[in-house]
This record gives structure tokens, sequence and C-alpha cells, in this order.
């Protein structure tokens, strides 16, 4: 195959390309190496994979249809490329609505004109579902627990975007479905909950098992917001890879189609399990502060991935404990780059 991935040098988009390029895939990134470790990720991929990164911004029209003019077609794209933060949206929104909405048009129409057959993968978000605040929320064991949904929540619950980076990640999810509906174009929607692994560069407002773990490593101060009880369903790297090949792989039959991918039920995890396992892997207590509760934060987000195990036949295999531990392992092994 063929594949560009926007935002290839990311934490996500250099795991698929390590992935696709092992396999003997020609594999193509477009980034404008504006992240945090970026730089440092695409110079890993340089030295490891012979994958061909392409310097460019995806607000940029022209220099998106260059690529697929010059390097395609593309047999799969794989867009990533985005503003990944809802504190940063709340401080620019403009730009956050540039990157994600005008960013995933860009993309849609550059694909359109140049590359209809391509297999589209987006990276949506369960921000998408709002702050769903009409669900019974309890406490049980010392976590949050959803009430009346033990699965999850379902692709079929309301869209209701909160946030500038709702709104903007929203608004590119809903372009996308349409550009199948409308004009053809094979593109799924992957709402993703919280990934998390190699090659991540967390910082505390995104990417926060990443987060956890660098700081922990390196004695920075941590802030919990809120108690801690906090739980989300996280997802290791490699299961996400293997979600995005799976979807490939049913092309033809779940093109246009709108799943969630995340860790479900089986694979939660609180703020304060987190800091319970790091701090089994370090050996030692690790001191933290807590702050006021931030805005829109939820008590708790999983999701329903039943609808993915079937059309795709996948399901998680990585736990959040050991893919904790793969994690930190990996930070410590390269605390220079965090330095």
């Amino acid at each position: 195959m063929k594949i560009l991935i926007t935002g290839g040098a990311g934490f996500i988009g250099v795991n698929c390309a390590a992935y696709f390029s092992r396999h003997g895939n020609d594999v193509f990134i477009f980034d404008n190496l504006s992240r945090t470790g970026a730089k440092a990720n695409a110079d890993w991929l340089a030295a490891h994979h012979p994958c061909r990164l392409i310097r460019g911004d995806i607000r940029n029209f022209a220099e998106l249809t260059q690529v697929f003019v010059e390097c395609g077609p593309f047999d799969l794209i794989i867009h990533l490329a985005a503003q990944v933060a809802v504190t940063t949206s709340v401080v620019n929104p403009r730009e956050d609505f540039e990157i994600n909405a005008w960013g995933t048009f860009n993309l849609l129409e550059a694909a359109r004109l140049h590359n209809k057959d391509a297999v589209i993968i987006y990276a949506s978000t369960n921000k998408v579902y709002g702050g769903m605040e009409d669900l019974r929320i309890g406490e049980i064991a010392g976590r949050y627990a959803y009430l009346d949904q033990p699965e999850g929540i379902a692709e079929t619950r309301p869209l209701d975007f909160h946030s500038p980076y709702g709104c903007s990640k929203g608004a590119a999810d809903q372009y996308c479905r349409d550009y199948h509906r409308i004009y053809g174009l094979r593109t799924i929607v992957m709402r993703q909950s919280c990934i998390y692994g190699y090659h991540q560069f967390g910082v505390e407002d995104q990417g926060w098992v990443a987060w956890f773990c660098i700081a922990a490593l390196l004695d920075k101060p941590i802030t919990i917001y809120g108690d801690g009880k906090q739980v989300r369903d996280v997802l290791f790297i490699d299961d996400l890879v293997r979600a995005y090949e799976a979807a490939y792989e049913q092309r033809d039959t779940i093109a246009g189609k709108v799943l969630n991918i995340g860790g479900g039920p089986e694979n939660t995890l609180s703020l304060l399990e987190l800091l319970s396992l790091l701090e089994r892997f370090k050996g030692k207590k690790i001191p933290v502060d807590y702050g006021d509760w931030r805005p829109g934060d939820q008590k708790i987000f999983f999701c329903d991935i039943s609808a993915a195990g079937s059309l795709l036949t996948w399901k998680p295999f990585v736990s959040p404990e050991l893919g904790t531990e793969r994690l930190y392992q990996w930070v410590d092994t390269n605390k220079r780059i965090f330095c």
C-alpha cells in the first residue's frame, strides 16, 4: 500500500508510520513539526524506518494538494493532524478551528479532487458527546461509575459539542461522514478515547497517562484536579494501530461508519489508580497536589466498543497495567529527550 499520514510525527502518527513501514508499505508523513516531541519523533523515524517526511501545514490547501498530485494516489490516508487540547482551544479558538475543522475540510477536498478511491480514517474524539449531564453517576470502590450505562457510551448517543475543541473536532467528524454520503469518499470516523503509549510527549492538559509517567520519573510536580476518582477508558497504542489496520481490511463494509475506539468497560483507570501503579513501578510514594475541578471535566467516561468489536473483529489486548508499565519503561529509557 501507499499510505499518507497527516500529523505523522505526532505520537499516534509515528507509531502508525513505524508499523505500516515495517509491514512493507510506502509511508508518507505530512507534518509541520510544531508539536512538542514531533522533531524527536521524526528523527527517530528517519533513523529506523524508510518513511518520507513532507513538511507542510494542513491549513495550507496548496501544500496539501501538492502532496496528492506529486506523491499520490494513496490507498490509505490516516488523518491525525490536529490541535488536541481543550484548554488550548479555549485560549485560541481561531487556531483550533483552522487546524481541526478547516484542515480536515482541506484534506477531504484534496482527496475528493485527486484521490477519491482512498480509504480515509479520521481520528475523532469522544468529546463530541459533550458533558452528558443527564447520566446517573455514583461512586463504587473509590472510583466513579455509571449507574445505568454498564457498557459505556455508544455511538447512538446524541452529539453535544462542548468547548471550541469539541466544536472543531465535531464539525470535522460530521464533514467526514457527509463526504461519504454526498461524494462517495470511503471515510471511517474513529471516536477515540484516551490513547497512550510509546513516543507520547504528554503534558498536563493532554495525554494524561504519559504526563503522569513523565512527571513521576523526572520528579516533576503532579497536580490532580478534583478528587482523583475520575475514570477514563484507556487504549494502548498497539491496539489502536491494529484497529486502523482492521478498518482498512474491512473498508468495503464499514466505509461511511462512525466507531467508538477505546479501552471500553474492561480497560479503565482512575487518576488515583494510575498514581498507585506508578508508585509501584517507581518503588516509592509520589507526592501530588490537589486543585479545584476544571470546567467541563467529566467524572467518568468510557465508551461502548461493541460495534467496533463486531465490525472489525477487534478488541483491546493490552491491559492498563501492562500498557502503563510499557510506557513507563519507555520514558525511563528515553528520559534525556524529556529534559
